[in-house]
């Protein structure tokens, strides 16, 4: 009897055994089946970046410096870009710092009602650029006259004029002057002498429009090969 029991027991121990090492075996098939998922999905990713770069190809070339008087300082990775003049004036008494964005917005054909989706005007949609303008004297570098522009593909539009102080946090609540649609039509017509003068005009406006269409396709390379990179890690 004694001997019975010890052999049941050891059938019941072997049970055990097979039981809880049961799961055991299995436990490990499941970080393996997850890792193949991963690298599916991986494998997939990667498949759409290397098609998206293959089909983006290289930029479009620029338009003749000759278009603007102006020397880009590009800035990979960043959405703003600084121009300098070309040709700084003379004995160095006046500096100009254009400072431009890709492409921030647009404005679509309203004639008759019609938006974006409505119908009659099917006109293509006016890309806005963001274009910031400082103009400062070598006496008074810490000073500057501000010009706050948006720059459309055949036109660059004022839309702001005020002094600007360098090197000192902006108030709060800063008197900006009125709108620049409603000084007086002199005081308009001067501005945009004085920026004609310093080569920020229509000229202008259409050359960053080439320009920031070209870092448009660049920054977006840039981004795709970026991803992955860190995919393939």
């Amino acid at each position: 009897m004694a001997r019975r029991l010890l052999h049941l027991r050891g059938q019941v121990a072997g049970l055990s055994r097979h039981c809880s090492g049961e799961p055991a075996r299995l436990l490990p098939t499941r970080p393996y089946i997850s890792d193949m998922r991963r690298s599916a999905f991986s494998d997939r990713l990667l498949r759409a970046l290397r098609s998206e770069i293959s089909c983006r190809g290289d930029p479009t070339p620029l338009p003749p410096r000759s278009t603007a008087p102006f020397a880009v300082d590009d800035r990979p990775g960043n959405r703003w870009s600084r121009l300098r003049p070309a040709f700084p004036s003379a004995e160095g008494e006046e500096e100009v710092r254009v400072d431009a964005t890709m492409v921030d917005g647009a404005t679509f054909p309203t004639r008759f009602g019609a938006g974006p989706d409505g119908d009659g005007d099917e006109r293509p949609p006016r890309m806005h650029i963001s274009v910031h303008v400082e103009v400062s004297r070598a006496a008074r570098p810490d000073m500057a006259l501000a010009f706050e522009c948006a720059a459309w593909p055949d036109e660059m539009e004022v839309e702001r004029v005020y002094p600007l102080r360098r090197g000192m946090p902006a108030p709060a609540h800063r008197y900006m002057g009125r709108p620049f649609r409603e000084l007086d039509e002199e005081m308009q017509s001067a501005v945009h002498d004085y920026l004609e003068h310093r080569g920020v005009n229509d000229e202008l406006a259409a050359y960053l429009h080439s320009y920031m269409e070209n870092k448009e396709q660049t920054e977006l390379v840039r981004w795709l090969k970026n991803v992955e990179c860190i995919i393939k890690k």
